[in-house]
């Protein structure tokens, strides 16, 4: 992350709303709640509840990552969504550039991470202590020295997506903590949550939303 917040100032992008949940496309460079300090105050969290002052928390994405999140709209809402992601219940998929011509075209990483307390928020694998992580990919198309890459967590680790692909030598491009030379010299971060699927609190119906990526 640099060293300045300076969050986009884009407005609001609804995917999605009912009596239950709110659905909204995140920007790439907002924080999905409040940082310590008043300077990092301004997240995605507040923007949705100052239209939707109701609006309570599910999950989070990274502030360098784009893509769908999803809130809650009641109590029962947020614990239902909720106990979906801590269940592994949920369907993720992300779209990532990485650096390198990936092969083969599909593959898993398993690999347990816990986070690197000497240079927090950064995470590092330990096979010793680490929280299992598990992430399948599938390459969508090789462009020069990248790759245009779809990801499927299983696990729901801090960072996962973006150490994973490190320690298969293909950093996500434009990553300030784990990618370096070229590979770091992009406008953002090139990870976004495309796709959701989850079981929608009111009928427990399956239900899809999606974003696509501006990269």
């Amino acid at each position: 992350m640099s060293d300045t917040y300076d969050p986009p100032r884009t407005p609001l992008d609804v995917l999605h709303e009912d009596a239950q949940v709110i659905v909204v496309n995140k920007p790439a460079g907002l924080l999905s709640v409040p940082g310590r300090g008043a300077h990092l105050a301004d997240c995605l969290l507040t923007r949705v509840q100052a239209a939707f002052p109701q609006a309570l928390l599910v999950h989070r994405l990274d502030r360098d990552t784009s893509g769908v999140m999803i809130f809650a709209q009641t109590p029962h809402a947020q614990k239902y969504l909720g106990q979906q992601f801590e269940a592994r219940q949920t369907r993720k998929t992300y779209v990532a550039r990485v650096w390198g011509r990936v092969e083969p075209r599909t593959g898993t990483v398993d690999l347990p991470l816990i986070v690197d307390w000497p240079n927090r928020p950064r995470q590092m694998v330990c096979h010793e202590t680490g929280k299992p992580a598990v992430t399948d990919w599938r390459v969508v198309r090789h462009d020069g020295d990248t790759t245009r890459i779809r990801l499927f967590p299983k696990t729901g680790r801090s960072h996962q997506l973006r150490v994973h692909m490190q320690a298969l030598g293909h950093p996500i491009l434009g990553d300030p903590f784990y990618a370096e030379g070229p590979a770091r010299d992009f406008p953002r971060l090139m990870l976004h949550s495309e796709e959701l699927r989850v079981k929608h609190p009111e009928d427990g119906v399956s239900m899809k939303f999606r974003a696509a990526p501006d990269f």
